[in-house]
């Protein structure tokens, strides 16, 4: 005598629960080839296709707002996913972009001081630019001095528990610091001009059109390869205990886990992911200066994770385009009261769409399936 007990339709039991389980791991593995083959098409097209579709301006314009999504991913996965609001991340991003032009400014200037050290009256160049001689190097400090930057004030913030607006007030503050050290610094740092007539990279004019072409296209991956890693860490053990110290910290200790150590690692993995669009963003644009390390840009990075929706990683993306395609649009048509379009943004997402455009796309969606489920009829 069998042990499964049969229903009204003659099945047993456990051939409905084989069945039920089969069905669910086909949703599953058809919901990760849905979400994985529009990101390859899409990385695919935005890396070949704007290069033969667009000018070499707005070809420049697009990579450069494409540093601006990278930098955006990385706070979206400390802020929307970690519930750490930084308004420091200009400061890594100013780090990874000085980085690079220090190895460009060298080799633009070939045996030369740097002009801006000729006039402060240097006759040596400083101890700590002779290293970046080598693109090697500077590709490495764009990425590791952002990160002990952040792994060393993160270890002495998180360790005293500091959080919310308080953890927000000290990246600011932070940033305000570096930002008049480098102002002050003007012998070894450029000052207010900051570094400039950056000419070529690895020997290739800057301003050649294949150049600007192989630059946008590293920008293109280089964002890619970031929101897959952002993507595979929030699905990951590791993402969910993210969120889980972001709506109940105190839980989390108390089941074990040690907040500080992975706080400290998510902040890292952002400042580094900062200093990586730095460190692409001053080749495509030719300068760098203090002003890419201070606070009004730092809070502009956060409102483009808030247009477009945090904790979504794709509305971090378009966050940051859109945004600054609205503020060049806007700055060009009216550039005297252009900012109070962006602060009127601003506000508009928070009042009108506080989950940002993603969040509240899905929101009307979830809310469309369910009706659908229900067979009622949608009211708008």
């Amino acid at each position: 005598m069998s042990s499964s007990i049969r229903d009204s339709t003659g099945a047993t039991t456990t051939q409905r629960t084989m069945d039920s389980d089969a069905r669910t791991i086909q949703r599953t593995l058809a919901r990760s080839g849905a979400s994985w083959v529009p990101l390859v098409l899409a990385s695919v097209m935005l890396a070949l296709i704007p290069p033969y579709a667009l000018g070499p301006f707005y070809l420049n314009l697009l990579g450069k707002f494409l540093t601006y999504a990278i930098v955006a991913l990385g706070l979206d996965l400390i802020w929307g996913y970690t519930g750490m609001l930084s308004l420091g991340q200009g400061l890594f991003f100013g780090l990874g972009g000085y980085a690079m032009a220090m190895y460009l400014k060298l080799e633009a200037c070939g045996k030369r001081l740097p002009d801006f050290m000729e006039w402060s009256g240097r006759t040596t160049l400083p101890a700590f630019w002779i290293p970046f001689h080598s693109p090697v190097f500077a590709i490495a400090a764009a990425l590791i001095v952002p990160s002990v930057v952040a792994g060393v004030v993160g270890y002495l913030i998180f360790r005293s528990r500091v959080q919310g607006v308080y953890f927000a007030i000290i990246t600011q503050a932070l940033t305000l610091i570096a930002n008049i050290l480098f102002i002050g610094q003007q012998p070894v740092t450029g000052g207010t001009n900051g570094i400039t007539d950056l000419s070529t990279i690895f020997g290739r004019p800057l301003e050649a059109h294949g150049t600007q072409v192989a630059l946008y296209e590293v920008t293109a991956i280089s964002m890619a390869l970031v929101y897959v890693l952002c993507r595979a860490i929030t699905n990951s053990r590791f993402g969910r205990l993210l969120v889980a110290m972001r709506d109940d910290e105190a839980r989390i200790r108390f089941l074990g886990y040690n907040p500080v150590t992975f706080k400290v690692a998510v902040f890292v993995l952002s400042a580094a992911i900062a200093g990586l669009a730095g460190a692409l963003f001053v080749p495509q644009v030719g300068i760098i200066s203090p002003d890419m390390m201070d606070v009004v840009f730092s809070v502009e990075i956060v409102i483009w994770v808030a247009v477009g929706g945090r904790n979504t990683l794709v509305g971090a993306i378009l966050g940051a385009i859109l945004v600054n395609a609205g503020k060049s649009a806007f700055s060009d048509s009216f550039p005297d009261i252009w900012q109070y379009f962006l602060g009127g943004l601003f506000i508009a997402s928070v009042l009108l769409f506080p989950n940002g455009l993603v969040g509240s796309y899905r929101t009307l969606l979830q809310r469309f399936q369910s009706w659908r489920r229900r067979g009622e009829s949608p009211v708008v």
